[in-house]
């Protein structure tokens, strides 16, 4: 599965993650903003996050991977920040809990599709 197929299923993700997660809301268009959110998203998780998987290394040990839900709620949210703020379209999301079951559930689609798709 290359980059477009990858986008794709990040961006159905994200759209599963709006419908069903309360508090995170659509800003600037249906379509556009899971698919901007969704691109924000795979750059944030290319560069950013393996910086901070090993600076959270230890917590991360400490915490048995709990840890990691923590910094994909994170990247969500700057993914969700980056998209609104660069093209005015993507996801607002309320808060910390929010964003913590937005990453879950955007996980797990993710996870689901990408094994169906192959």
């Amino acid at each position: 599965m290359g980059f477009v197929g990858k986008w794709l299923v990040g961006a159905i993700a994200v759209g599963v993650a709006v419908w069903l997660v309360p508090g995170i809301d659509v800003v600037g268009g249906t379509v556009g903003a899971a698919a901007f959110t969704a691109l924000f998203l795979a750059i944030v998780n290319a560069v950013v996050k393996p910086v901070l998987q090993v600076l959270g290394l230890p917590i991360t040990v400490l915490s048995l991977g709990l840890f990691l839900l923590v910094i994909n709620a994170f990247m969500l949210e700057l993914a969700s920040y980056l998209s609104r703020n660069i093209t005015h379209a993507g996801i607002l999301i309320d808060g910390f809990g929010a964003a913590l079951l937005g990453a879950i559930v955007i996980s797990l689609v993710s996870m689901i599709l990408g094994g169906v798709i192959k």
